[in-house]
């Protein structure tokens, strides 16, 4: 018998749970009668009715359901790291809870993982972006894929499954201010990647803001590539060299007795250029030295508030014999 432990993020989904629970559900069917579920659904400090509902589900389906719910809210990837030291099964699947990733899915991956595979990802072969939104993702895998870990599928992924070896690996270096998935792959296993075409949102609408695609773009750049420090390196040498060729040519100028150039506005571009490429560097060095200080401080990545057992799981209290 194995056991399947299926995370599920949410964020203000009240709408969402009353459909994704039984779709989950209904989904097992598809499964082996070898396999036993478990339920792991994060609150992640949601302002609606999402911790309500959930409770609502877990009296329905007590054997399946555990609900963990966070103090506050601290990042989906956080949350899913909450929902990984809670899981226990013997293999692990990320889904979200707007159902846009189909569950069926689970079961090709569940038959990968069956033949060793220690990691498989669902890759989406199509965005829900547009304008500004598609140009970033599209920058944002490109940097990621040139700049830092090569061997990541083209297009984005969190639908992953995967072996307890990896749960242990990623809940054990409890990494700050990083990219979850891009941690799976960094880990080094073999993975196998399914393509996929993700459906359109009908409940709801996402909580994944511009401001967070950003955040996420510097975090995984940063956490996964020296580039930004040696590129602040490179064009470091590459100003002085351009200084140092201007001020011999001043001097074969001043030696010469040719008349000296008259360039106060080409000046005072120069020292603005500069200026600001201090600045953008000082910038990037204080985002690495950010995150030293974040990690050596050792706060909790999250705060659970409270953690339901599924029934099944909840030892049995044993009557001691009567004297």
């Amino acid at each position: 018998m194995y056991k399947l432990s299926v995370i599920v993020p949410c964020y203000f989904n009240e709408g969402n749970i009353p459909v994704t629970v039984p779709g989950l559900i209904a989904n097992e069917a598809n499964f082996p009668a070898e396999v036993t579920f478990e339920y792991v659904f994060v609150d992640d400090g949601s302002g609606d009715g999402t911790v309500a509902a959930l409770h609502r589900m877990r009296a329905q389906y007590p054997d399946r359901i555990r609900v963990v719910e966070l103090v506050a809210n601290v990042g989906s990837y956080n949350a899913i790291v909450a929902g990984m030291a809670a899981a226990t099964g013997d293999c692990l699947a990320i889904i979200t809870a707007d159902m846009q990733d189909p569950p069926e899915l689970m079961v090709q991956m569940y038959d990968y993982w069956r033949k060793g595979f220690k990691l498989v990802i669902g890759n989406r072969q199509d965005r829900e972006e547009t304008g500004l939104g598609q140009v970033l993702a599209n920058t944002f895998h490109w940097l990621m894929k040139h700049l830092a870990l090569k061997n990541i599928p083209d297009g984005g992924f969190d639908f992953v499954f995967f072996d307890r070896q990896v749960c242990d690996d990623v809940v054990r270096m409890q990494e700050r201010n990083s990219n979850l998935f891009y941690l799976m792959i960094w880990l080094g296993y073999d993975y196998v990647n399914i393509p996929y075409t993700r459906r359109k949102r009908e409940i709801g609408k996402s909580r994944w803001t511009l401001q967070k695609k950003v955040k996420l773009l510097i975090d995984s750049l940063l956490s996964f590539s020296y580039f930004p420090i040696r590129a602040i390196s490179v064009l470091g040498m590459g100003l002085g060299l351009v200084a140092m060729l201007y001020g011999i040519y001043i001097i074969a100028l001043k030696v010469f007795g040719s008349a000296e150039p008259e360039g106060w506005t080409a000046l005072m571009v120069v020292v603005l250029f500069v200026a600001a490429f201090q600045m953008i560097a000082l910038g990037v060095i204080g985002e690495y030295v950010w995150r030293g200080l974040d990690a050596a401080r050792h706060r909790p990545m999250y705060v659970v508030k409270q953690a339901n057992e599924s029934v099944s799981q909840t030892p049995a209290v044993v009557p001691e014999p009567l004297p």
